[in-house]
Formats: structure tokens, sequence, C-alpha cells
């Protein structure tokens, strides 16, 4: 069994799931951020508001800005933000 993962979640990806973060434990076929997207999807209403547009979600592994296709074995935290507007 996995550890639990700490996912944290920022702007309107926060505000539409309704926590700022929490330790989950993915499934172990659950191996890289556009899978945990769409496990996290799975998870209930408000979840998959939150990620109803994939594509636009950027994703942070322990604090470093990652693809989607980026591997999640061994993180501690993984974060969710929806793009930045410059400024």
């Amino acid at each position: 069994m996995n550890a639990p993962l700490k996912l944290s979640y920022f702007a309107w990806v926060r505000e539409r799931i309704g926590l700022p973060d929490e330790a989950l434990t993915p499934p172990a076929d659950v191996t890289n951020v556009a899978e945990l997207i769409a496990w996290l999807s799975g998870r209930g209403e408000e979840y998959a508001y939150a990620f109803e547009r994939p594509g636009v979600i950027r994703a942070a592994i322990d604090r470093k800005h990652v693809k989607h296709d980026a591997p999640i074995a061994g993180a501690r935290e993984i974060a969710f933000f929806p793009p930045m507007t410059g400024g």
C-alpha cells in the first residue's frame, strides 16, 4: 500500500473542491499526474467540477512545476492550480 499523498488545491480549484488540502492514497494504477486528475474527478461532484477541463489545470510535484505525464511515484505533495494570469 502506498503512503498517503498530500494534495493541495489553489484558487478556483480549491473553491470548487471546498478544501485547501487533503491526504489521499491513490490506487496503485494511478502513476502520473493525468491519471491522478482522472481518479480525483471520479471522487465526487465537486472534484468533477474542479477538474472538468483537465488541460487547463497546472500541477506541481514537491513545489516543481510538471507536465501531466510526470510520474507521481515518490512525491510527497502535489499541488493543483488554474493557469496564472499576467500582471
